[in-house]
């Protein structure tokens, strides 16, 4: 790929947009099906929780994750309308316990302590002021929910040649360092790692990543 490809590939992974983002969109929902379950797991759903995602993509996995428990509602947040409009698409048979919004990736469009548990793949390299929007997250979960913040470790993310292009990565010290100066308690950290398809057509690579498990 040439400089521009891989800026158009980083851009449509941030926020994927036209056909272009909806063709990125499913191979992330290929690549990162695992990341997610995994992420969505570490949440311990209960019967009739409400559930958000930020960044939920095309939402190809909720399917799955209304299986785990009875009664959940979920809702998912994001800053594509591209994917907004392809996650109600995909999920038409799930409209009475889904909802899908846009959002400007700051502010949180919901009122205090409107969801039981929280969760997010692949979006913390995105957050324009980390520290205010985790403060938002808190806002929004009630009180002893779970927030599970789940991230490529930098030294792969590093490896990767779109990452150059608007990714703020990190290690997990740098998370833990971020965590700290937020309301949120850490209860654990989970290392993960797995063999991927390449994004860029090269061979499978092996991805390292993290999960967070926080708790308000």
């Amino acid at each position: 790929m040439n400089t521009e490809d891989l800026k158009l590939l980083a851009k449509n992974l941030a926020n994927p947009e036209g056909d272009k983002g909806i063709e990125i969109a499913e191979m992330m929902d290929t690549t990162n099906i695992s990341m997610t379950m995994e992420s969505i797991a570490a949440l311990e759903l209960d019967d009739s929780d409400r559930i958000l995602e930020v960044g939920h993509g095309n939402a190809g996995h909720l399917e799955q994750l209304l299986k785990l428990a009875d009664d959940l509602n979920y809702t998912g947040l994001d800053i594509s309308e591209t994917m907004r409009d392809q996650a109600l698409r995909k999920n038409i048979k799930f409209e009475n316990q889904s909802q899908f919004f846009v959002y400007d990736g700051q502010n949180i469009p919901f009122v205090e302590q409107s969801f039981d548990k929280i969760f997010t793949v692949n979006t913390l390299y995105f957050w324009k002021e980390p520290e205010a929007f985790l403060e938002e997250i808190y806002r929004v979960l009630r009180n002893n929910g779970t927030f599970v913040l789940t991230f490529g470790q930098k030294d792969f993310m590093e490896g990767l040649a779109f990452t150059q292009y608007g990714f703020q990565l990190y290690n997990n010290e740098d998370a833990e360092v971020l965590i700290r100066k937020s309301r949120f308690v850490q209860i654990k950290l989970t290392q993960k790692e797995e063999w991927i398809p390449g994004k860029t057509g090269e061979g499978p690579v092996k991805r390292n990543y993290t999960i967070l498990t926080l708790k308000k």
